[in-house]
């Protein structure tokens, strides 16, 4: 079970109080910035991976900590891996794609909501996965746009 809750809380960024999913997001939204720079296929695997590990690690780690705790913040950085799949690195974009994605996830706009009532992991994460589909669609239009 330690492994779950290992993975469920992105190595303990679940435990901080408040702002842990922001925190989580942050992280990665700083770790893609650096090292962020994989051709699309790596970009797919590895936002596919973390998604599938993440389902499987909240439904493990819902056992314990309930159903969505806030310690559970693998979705969080699934979703942001989502948001900025094939967007320039530069911090402008990776910026515009924190901002955006917590806007996403914390309103639950467009659908987001419902997808929290899926059973198990699969309702944790989704609700993320398509905050994260929305941050990445307005970032591809303001790339084409050349906003930035």
């Amino acid at each position: 079970m330690i492994v779950h809750k290992l993975i469920a809380s992105c190595c303990g960024v679940g435990y901080i109080k408040r702002g842990s999913g922001s925190v989580a997001a942050l992280i990665v939204a700083v770790l893609w910035f650096f090292f962020g720079s994989a051709s699309p296929l790596v970009q797919v695997i590895i936002a596919v991976g973390v998604t599938i590990i993440g389902i499987w690690s909240a439904y493990q780690a819902e056992a314990e900590w309930g159903h969505d705790s806030s310690r559970i913040v693998i979705d969080e950085a699934a979703g942001m891996l989502i948001s900025m799949f094939i967007i320039p690195i530069t911090w402008k974009y990776v910026l515009a794609a924190f901002l955006l994605f917590r806007f996403f996830d914390i309103l639950k706009p467009l659908f987001i909501k419902k997808m929290e009532r899926l059973k198990g992991g699969w309702g944790v994460m989704m609700d993320d996965v398509l905050a994260g589909i929305y941050t990445n669609v307005i970032l591809q239009i303001l790339v084409v746009l050349k906003v930035f």
